[in-house]
Parts: C-alpha cells; structure tokens; sequence
C-alpha cells in the first residue's frame, strides 16, 4: 500500500487531516490545471473548491484504478466544463489572460528573451481560446498537465487511440490557428 492508498483508507476511515493531506498535495497543481481551462483564476478556485468537496463525498467510490489525481481531475475537469457551458457571457481574451494571470515568470533569461516568450505564450493562450472544447482540453491534459495516454482517456472517458488521434487533430488545429496571427515566429 502506497502513501496515497494509506491516506484514502484513513480518509474513508473518518480521520479527516488525511483527506486534508490529500488536498494540500493536489490543491495547487489542480487549480493550475483549471486555470487553463477555465480560463479565471476566480473560477478556477471555485471548481476546485466544488471538487474536492465532491470528492471528499464520493471517497467511498473512488475505485482505485488509477491515481488519486486522475479521478479528482476528472471531478474537476466535468465542474470546469459545466461551468463554461452554464456562463452567457464570454470574456475578451485580454479580460480572460488578465484574471487568469496564467503566464509564467522565466527566471534567468534576458529582457528580450522572456518578453517574446511572454507574446509567445499569449499567442498560444489566444489560439487555445479560438480551438473547440475537446481541442482544448485535450492539449491543456497533455501539453500543460503532461498527463499521460492512458490517464487523459481515463479523465476524457475515451479510449487511448481515440486520445491520440484527438491530440494530432487538436495539436495541428492549434498550429492552424497560430499561423493566423502574423506576429507568430515559429522560430523563436
């Protein structure tokens, strides 16, 4: 028995500092992940709230076929989704990077360098905005969360041949919609 699984048995047990545990160690590489496909930092703690409190409720049919995070993400992944389906208005792209504060620091790089990083991660950000909900998320599983084949089509509820030819359409849709923007410099 792993860490984890100890620490799901003690939750399932009634000893709630272990579910805490499980919460701090997942907290913030979850809100990480729902930040890019929600696109708000606000909303991305509110579904990460309602997700562990869901999961905290629904412990008890967490099978264990995959990783803890898997399934929590999954949780997650159905609140972000529900939430964008339920939102009327949409964001500008600028209201959308604002909030989310999503792009990183790069430490050690000249000015230069980490200013066209930064257009360069705007760039992505607005072309993921333009790309289909399963484009979207299957990218922000794979190319932000570095999830593997078999978790994404664990989290997408599809199988792995269907996560790998998904992730080709969606990586050359998103490629299509880069070369859109003339400012892109594939080179760079």
């Amino acid at each position: 028995m792993n860490d984890e699984d100890e620490l799901i048995q003690l939750a399932l047990a009634g000893k709630s500092t272990a579910f805490e545990t499980l919460v701090l160690r997942y907290q913030d590489r979850l809100y990480t992940a729902m930040i890019s496909v929600v696109g708000s930092a606000d909303e991305a703690e509110d579904v990460v709230q309602e997700s562990f409190i869901q999961a905290y409720l629904k412990l008890d049919t967490f099978q264990r076929n995959s990783r803890f995070f898997t399934w929590l993400y999954r949780i997650a992944f159905n609140f972000a989704l529900a939430r964008r389906r339920r939102r009327k208005n949409h964001q500008s792209l600028d209201e959308s990077r604002e909030n989310s504060g999503a792009e990183p620091e790069f430490d050690g790089d000249g000015p230069d360098l980490r200013m066209s990083r930064n257009e360069d991660i705007q760039l992505v950000h607005r072309a993921l905005a333009l790309l289909s909900e399963d484009h979207r998320s299957i990218l922000v599983l794979r190319e932000m969360e570095d999830l593997a084949y078999e978790d994404i089509a664990d989290v997408l509820k599809i199988s792995i041949g269907t996560v790998r030819s998904r992730l080709n359409r969606a990586r050359a849709a998103l490629k299509q919609q880069l070369e859109k923007f003339p400012e892109w410099n594939p080179e760079s």
